[in-house]
């Protein structure tokens, strides 16, 4: 099995060989040029986005600057993703993103790691696990989330949560370590923050002008 192989596999690999180093830095320039945009230049941002990860669907929006390993190569993007100011992406190993994710602001997605071992360490080895976000999941300011992760469909993780262990759908969940707070119930029908009620459908709000 070689280098790259591994790289892709979860097994410890060489990151510094030059074919990674010389694929990663064309990568990089691609993000510098999204990261470089004008706030105006919306349809360049759509079409650098379309070069820079591995597959965007409709409707994404990310909010430079954007901070990403490979420049996003690994990453995966469903429908409506929404991030903003200084996302960063550890993408050395896929990130597979669901339709209608928020991130919060300084939210890292890890997939890479290195091992405890000192000997291996000085070497520069590394893996990655995936990471996967289910569909129309909430992420907060400063959230992390290491290598490995999963968490479910409409989740909420609360600002400055770090993310070790899978979450399941339907949750709330925060803390460092995160941890399941509460399930999303029927108290969420009623109140959107605090004590302030619902006053208006999903439906009214689309309509809004």
């Amino acid at each position: 099995m070689n280098n790259d192989e591994r790289m892709r596999t979860g097994l410890l690999y060489n990151p510094g060989v030059a074919e990674l180093v010389e694929r990663q830095t064309a990568a990089l320039e691609t993000l510098y040029d999204f990261n470089a945009t004008r706030p105006s230049e919306g349809e360049r941002r759509a079409e650098l986005m379309t070069r820079m990860f591995a597959s965007v669907g409709e409707g994404c929006y990310i909010e430079p600057p954007l901070h990403a390993n490979w420049g996003g190569q690994h990453v995966h993007l469903g429908h409506h993703v929404y991030a903003n100011f200084n996302l960063t992406l550890v993408d050395d190993g896929e990130i597979h993103i669901g339709d209608h994710v928020m991130f919060g602001p300084n939210v890292t997605v890890t997939t890479a790691g290195h091992p405890v071992l000192p000997e291996l360490r000085i070497t520069g080895a590394q893996f990655n696990i995936p990471v996967r976000i289910g569909r129309n999941v909430w992420v907060g300011a400063g959230v992390q989330i290491m290598p490995g992760v999963t968490i479910g469909d409409n989740s909420v993780i609360g600002a400055g949560s770090v993310v070790t262990h899978d979450i399941p759908a339907d949750v709330v969940a925060l803390g460092t370590p995160c941890r399941v707070l509460r399930p999303i119930d029927e108290r969420d029908r009623e109140v959107y923050w605090r004590d302030r009620r619902i006053d208006v459908t999903p439906e009214e709000l689309l309509a809004l002008r």
